[in-house]
């Protein structure tokens, strides 16, 4: 999303995408409950388990970066490959806007009021992201494989707003507005308005690393080759996503969390909210990507983004075509025409800088395990 205010910013053949089988359980395992979800501790831990490491990494003045992605920007965290994260997020936002909004002064993250009292390195963008995570042995050329494995959400409440001159429709809407979105965890929906519920449907918006130095600093609003800002409504719990490495370290970020959000996020944002997430993080050194790329239990993503929305499709649809013929052994002629008869060419969205485009590959049209991990195919 792009912050109001303060942020740049199924099955195959039935038509439904579906990430699991289950996916009210598959997508985010929720905490016994808000309360339970915010009452963690917001310092960096560390556990030691039969299966590796263990981080606990929480947002603090001292542990985000607000509104950039750096290749010159110092890690908060430093992991190996193969080792597991639970990254906190915060809603970005400022207690002055939610309350002003109606949420109650109580109800306003402590760390969010830490954050935005004393934080003063920020921008260009407007994004709270966690980190930078520096991952041990990850170097340009390589890709981290980002494994998605638990999204909880942390507050009770969203947002959703628009701006004066934002939007993917500024002329229409010369004012601004915010509504709070309470969240039902036990029944698993947002209350949008009397009567219309939205089911609930976390993913975290911004999950990028830093991009080539050359670039400096840059806003945390537009995705680009380093991911960033997707709003990938995709990249749910039980999900991947594999983003090309462009400095020694990579530089993970994570943040700006969504309860929900529709394709395009049209208006500017989703339903903005805080969460946590646990991921698994691997270094791959088998595999080169020149943008970044998903996988769900039931497709595979490739991406594009551009200021311009038939580049970016382009460069989404041509991305598809490669995975097809690297990964899967296709030639150039039939990746193409496969695209065709088998993927949707979807928007992610239009109001970032850089839109989004996505094509979704069916693994159902492949033999079983073909192409499995995003391993390149043997010719």
């Amino acid at each position: 999303m792009t912050n109001y205010g303060r942020k740049g910013k199924g099955e195959a053949g039935s038509g439904k995408r579906e990430t699991s089988p289950d996916s009210r359980l598959f997508r985010f395992p929720l905490a016994t409950s808000c309360a339970a979800a915010v009452t963690f501790c917001f310092a960096p831990l560390i556990s030691a388990g039969a299966q590796g490491t263990t981080h606990t990494l929480m947002p603090t003045p001292t542990t985000v970066a607000w509104g950039y992605y750096d290749a010159a920007a110092k890690p908060v965290l430093h992991i190996r490959s193969g080792d597991e994260i639970v990254v906190g997020t915060l809603i970005t936002s400022t207690p002055e806007r939610l309350e002003g909004a109606g949420v109650k002064p109580g109800d306003v993250e402590r760390s969010l009021r830490d954050i935005t009292t004393t934080v003063t390195n920020k921008g260009p963008g407007g994004h709270i992201l966690t980190g930078p995570i520096y991952v041990d042995g990850a170097d340009s050329g390589d890709v981290l494989e980002i494994q998605i494995e638990k999204i909880d959400i942390a507050i009770p409440y969203a947002y959703n707003a628009f701006g004066v001159n934002r939007g993917f429709l500024p002329e229409d809407f010369a004012y601004s507005k915010m509504r709070i979105i309470p969240l039902d965890t036990a029944r698993l929906v947002a209350h949008f308005a009397p009567g219309i519920d939205i089911p609930l449907h976390p993913f975290f918006g911004s999950i990028g690393v830093a991009p080539p130095a050359s670039r400096g600093r840059v806003s945390s609003a537009p995705p680009d080759i380093h991911a960033g800002n997707l709003d990938n409504k995709e990249l749910v719990a039980g999900t991947t996503l594999y983003i090309p490495v462009h400095t020694p370290g990579a530089l993970l970020e994570i943040g700006d969390g969504h309860a929900g959000q529709g394709n395009g996020e049209v208006d500017i944002t989703a339903m903005e909210t805080s969460l946590r997430g646990r991921f698994k993080i691997i270094v791959r050194k088998d595999i080169h990507l020149a943008w970044p790329r998903g996988e769900t239990p039931t497709h595979w993503i490739a991406m594009g983004m551009d200021k311009d929305l038939v580049q970016a499709t382009k460069i989404a649809v041509r991305q598809a075509i490669d995975f097809l013929m690297t990964v899967q052994g296709l030639s150039h002629d039939d990746a193409y025409m496969l695209t065709s008869v088998s993927c949707d060419v979807d928007v992610t969205e239009l109001v970032d800088g850089n839109v989004g485009v996505h094509v979704m590959i069916p693994k159902s049209i492949f033999p079983r395990g073909a192409g499995d991990r995003m391993i390149p195919a043997k010719r």
